[in-house]
């Protein structure tokens, strides 16, 4: 019989400056609206989900350009929660906005509450990139996003911070390898770098491997590289139940964010992990549960189910109000766990 894997989503609510939550929330825990980007159709439209949105309130739908967080934004309609909570909405792009490469859109309450939540999408991968000037001293440092992933047939990368005029050799391994020493897939030049988009073929004999590894190599003596993994799963799924190689175990693995700095380091205490198992530890956007997210380090259970571990927090993703963390066995166990954090210096923040 197979052992099901449990999934825990510890939310961890902290209240931040950037979400403003009605008074009376405090008798029965802080709410807070939030939604994810389901699809995007280029220059037309954009899809949303919904979480534990307040009923019968109504929400101005807001875009503007990625850096405004679509405060004062661009108004698209006015829609209505309805019964609340979970809910699918599609608004059009407004004409203005269109080829930008990233758009910030807002859901504004109209009552006066305070409520809002925000979030933002890619557009069109051929708009203008915008530039932000490096900290004096600072280095860019490459790296890259699964974009999209066609099981068993392709992977679809996006770029950030690559240099210009060099070449990658492009590698695919088995999970925990990094890629390195992996299949070479491709090579590839940057041209004027920064973001770019490539999509590379899965070798034969990485098919049905349910996690991939992916790196970018450069082989002009600049010493850049980048690495990545991607789910390769035919069921269509990210998420899904496995055997455990830890006969003796029992429960499922959980862990708790405790401490942040902002833009540096998050601090988690883990519990109840399986022995003797290895996890890769990831971060990512928001609303990725740290699926294909970057890479900030690995953790050996050896026996002891409880420790404490703090993880820097990568270059790109600094600025995101809240960031997924997720613990990814890497030695077929199919165990894992995953919370997220607001990205705002706390000494607590379980």
């Amino acid at each position: 019989m197979k052992t099901l894997i449990y999934i825990l989503l510890a939310l961890s609510f902290v209240m931040a400056e950037s979400y403003l939550v009605p008074a009376r929330a405090a008798t029965t825990g802080p709410v807070i609206p939030t939604f994810s980007i389901v699809s995007v159709i280029p220059d037309t439209s954009v899809s949303i989900l919904t979480y534990t949105f307040p009923a019968n309130r109504s929400f101005d739908v807001l875009m503007g350009s990625i850096s405004t967080r679509g405060v004062d934004g661009i108004k698209v309609t006015t829609i209505n929660s309805g019964s609340g909570g979970s809910f699918n909405a599609t608004f059009n792009i407004p004409p203005v906005l269109h080829g930008q490469y990233q758009i910030a859109i807002r859901l504004e309450d109209t009552t006066g509450s305070g409520y809002y939540a925000y979030n933002w999408f890619y557009n069109n991968r051929y708009g203008s990139v915008p530039t932000v000037p490096p900290s004096p001293g600072y280095k860019p440092i490459p790296t890259f996003l699964i974009s999209q992933v066609i099981p068993n047939k392709s992977v679809t990368i996006a770029t950030q911070n690559f240099p210009a005029q060099d070449r990658f050799e492009v590698l695919m391994g088995f999970m925990g390898s990094r890629g390195i020493d992996g299949i070479v897939v491709d090579t590839v030049s940057t041209g004027a770098g920064g973001s770019l988009f490539y999509k590379f073929a899965i070798p034969s004999s990485l098919r049905g491997q349910p996690q991939i590894a992916i790196r970018l190599q450069s082989i002009t003596g600049s010493d850049y590289f980048a690495f990545n993994w991607f789910v390769n799963n035919t069921g269509g799924s990210y998420d899904w139940p496995g055997p455990s190689t830890n006969s003796g175990y029992a429960g499922f693995p959980t862990f708790t964010v405790v401490s942040v700095v902002r833009d540096e380091t998050v601090t988690i205490i883990t519990r109840n992990l399986p022995p003797n198992d290895r996890f890769q530890v990831t971060m990512g956007l928001f609303n990725t549960r740290g699926i294909g997210g970057y890479m900030v380090g690995a953790i050996d259970s050896g026996t002891v189910s409880s420790s404490t571990f703090t993880f820097s927090i990568p270059v790109a993703l600094y600025d995101n109000l809240q960031i997924a963390i997720r613990l990814q066995s890497v030695t077929g166990s199919n165990y894992y766990a995953y919370n997220w954090f607001y990205n705002t210096t706390t000494p607590e923040n379980n």
